[in-house]
């Protein structure tokens, strides 16, 4: 049940935009436990000045292509498969829609079962036991 932000430069096209998400879906679901259509994204597209960083610290250079994605999961998972996450994600996006991997960045926060209510007002996490 990972939440995506997901943020860049505007200027992007749909079926680019289309082919990042499909690119980090694809990969949450083959290497980091993630069910077929848990899918919840948001993308934001940032103006000139919105989108700060730094474009040498750990790694670079960094472009004006730069696409931070911050990751809430509901669950912790091992370093190992967070390690196998970036790695496959880095190159989907390589492949699709052709990000630099210089400019790709991932945070992953987790969190508790009753933090997510997904509707209704209710916690469906806790009432899965």
């Amino acid at each position: 049940m990972p939440y995506a932000r997901i943020s860049l430069h505007k200027g992007r096209s749909a079926e680019w935009l289309s082919a990042l998400s499909r690119s980090l879906q694809q990969s949450l679901e083959e290497t980091f436990e993630v069910p077929p259509h848990d899918c919840f994204q948001v993308i934001h597209q940032c103006a000139p000045g919105e989108l700060v960083y730094d474009p040498q610290y750990f790694g670079g250079p960094r472009s004006e292509g730069f696409v931070l994605i911050h990751i809430t999961a509901g669950r912790v998972r091992t370093t190992q498969r967070k390690q196998a996450f970036y790695a496959r994600l880095v190159a989907r996006l390589v492949d699709s829609p052709g990000v630099r991997p210089e400019d790709v960045m991932v945070i992953i926060s987790t969190t508790a079962e009753e933090d997510w209510s997904f509707s209704m007002g209710r916690a469906q996490m806790l009432e899965r036991r």
